[in-house]
Order: C-alpha cells, then structure tokens, then sequence
C-alpha cells in the first residue's frame, strides 16, 4: 500500500537566492537550452535534473528549482525538450515522443554527469519525465528517482468526465488540428502549450492504445537490469490524467529498482486541487517537502 503524506509538512528554508547560468545541451540532431541553478555560497551536496511533463516548459519548475538549492544545497537543471519551450519552436517539427522521452533526457543526463562528475545525481520526473525512464541507456548513472503523476493510463482508465475529453482529444480534436495545422494547438485545446505532430501521434498511441510504452516499437528495448535505485513514486489523489492506480504500474517496468509508494492528498495540506501539472506550481509549495522526502 501506498504511503500517505503526513499532515503538517516540513517548514520550507527561505535560504540565499541560487546562481543561475543558461546552458547549452548537445543531442542527436538537436541543441536542447535550459537553466543551471547552483548554491551561491557553497558547493552543491548533489546534482539533480527535472524532466518535464509532456507540454510544459522548463520554466514552470524554476520556483521549484530555486526552493530546491537553497533549501538542500544542490544544483539543478530544468531543461526543454527538442523543438518546444527554450529549445525551439514545435511548428512543422519532426520531433516525437522517443526523442523527448529517451534521446533528449539522455543527453542532459550526460551533460550533467560531466559537469559534476563526483557528486550523486538524481532524476525528478514529472509525467513523461519519469514514464519514459525506463527506456532510456546507462541507467546505472542515476542514484535516486523521484517519480511525480507518471505512469501508464489507457483512455478508458480515466475517471468521467475526464475520460471523455481524453477520448475527444486522442479520436477527434487532435488528429483533426494536427492534419490542418502541422502541429497540435494545445493552447486553443486548453492543453496549455502546443506541441509537434509526431510527439501528439506517439502520444496518442501509447494513450489510446493498450499495451502503451512497452508495446511501441519506436521505443528503444529496456536495458537489463534498468534502474536498480530506490525510485519513490508520488501519486496525487485528485490526478484523474495520471490516477494513482496508473501510477503504482509503473513499478511494474523497473524490476530491480528499490521502489517506495507514496499518495499525496491535497486536503491534508490546506489545498482544494492540485491535479496532474501543479504540484510544482509555487501556490501548492506545501508539497515540495513532501515530493523530496
């Protein structure tokens, strides 16, 4: 079973303002750009990069990222995927989900391991950012996952409504907007951003498909054993994208991992709804605690 997040948070450090330093990532066929936070006065304990939910640009989890340096003392990275956010623009590109899930994550990892080559390095995943882990190479470099709203979730899994707007997205919206427009209009659809063909397509099939990443023969094979850390997966109750049940499945693809559960109820913090994208939000902090415990 699950844990369940205790009521009275941690207090949260207001500490000294992290140095920020934008940066550069090369990766196969595209250059990714972010932002370096670091402590201001003193070398960081640890090394962590964030990897976005599917639309939702680095610059959503800076207010997170800043409450991480100062009150832990490490250094973080919050980073776009390929042709979307900082890293370009989504209209007409040939980017896809395995790009964003696997090739582009891989190669902030790796720029990460080589400017802090001695320090434990850590992978906060927000929906995608941690569903798509599992497919990635050279998981051996990770010492710790924290895994947020991620897990594998077929469209008749949803809770209603919702699971009626997941069908109209997936069946009639979106691959109408993509024919027409060579991208999909998440702002005109209230997905918040928009986001290139080829990752809405791949999208969908995992979505609207059974059998979801596992079964995409456009995703690499895992890599044996995969993740072997302790990887926390933190479900929130009011998630009706991601619902917990989805999220504790996602155990399921890292076998050797050593794998902690963790539901956060929203109402036991003061808070009315947090959902799928908001748990970085600065407004939900309360949380943050409890997401790093």
């Amino acid at each position: 079973m699950p844990e369940t997040a205790p009521k009275h948070p941690a207090p949260i450090s207001p500490g000294r303002p992290p140095t920020e330093t934008p940066v550069e990532i090369a990766a196969p066929g595209a250059r990714l750009r972010g932002t370096l936070l670091e402590p201001a006065a003193e070398p960081a304990a640890r090394a962590i990069m964030i990897n976005a939910a599917t639309g939702v640009p680095a610059a959503f989890y800076k207010p997170f990222a800043q409450w991480l340096v100062t009150s832990e003392n490490v250094a973080v990275l919050i980073w776009d995927y390929r042709d979307f956010g900082a890293s370009g623009r989504p209209y007409g590109s040939k980017a896809s989900m395995t790009d964003w899930g696997v090739h582009d994550p891989t190669a902030a990892r790796a720029w990460m391991r080589t400017r802090f080559p001695g320090l434990p390095l850590w992978v906060i995943g927000h929906s995608l950012g941690a569903m798509s882990l599992p497919f990635q190479p050279r998981l051996h470099e990770i010492n710790r996952v924290i895994a947020l709203a991620a897990g594998p979730v077929h469209v008749s899994q949803h809770p209603w409504p919702f699971r009626a707007q997941a069908w109209a997205l997936w069946h009639l919206a979106g691959p109408l907007a993509v024919l027409l427009l060579d991208h999909l209009p998440g702002k005109r659809l209230g997905l918040g951003n928009d986001l290139p063909t080829p990752v809405f397509r791949q999208w969908k099939g995992w979505c609207a498909r059974r059998g979801s990443l596992p079964a995409d023969p456009d995703l690499p094979a895992p890599e044996s054993p995969g993740l072997t850390c302790k990887v926390t997966l933190v479900a929130l109750d009011d998630d009706v994208m991601i619902p917990p049940e989805s999220v504790w499945k996602l155990a399921e693809w890292m076998p050797a991992a050593q794998i902690t559960s963790r539901l956060l109820c929203p109402a036991e913090f003061g808070l009315k709804t947090v959902g799928h994208i908001a748990a970085f939000a600065p407004r939900n902090r309360a949380l943050w605690p409890e997401i790093m415990a």
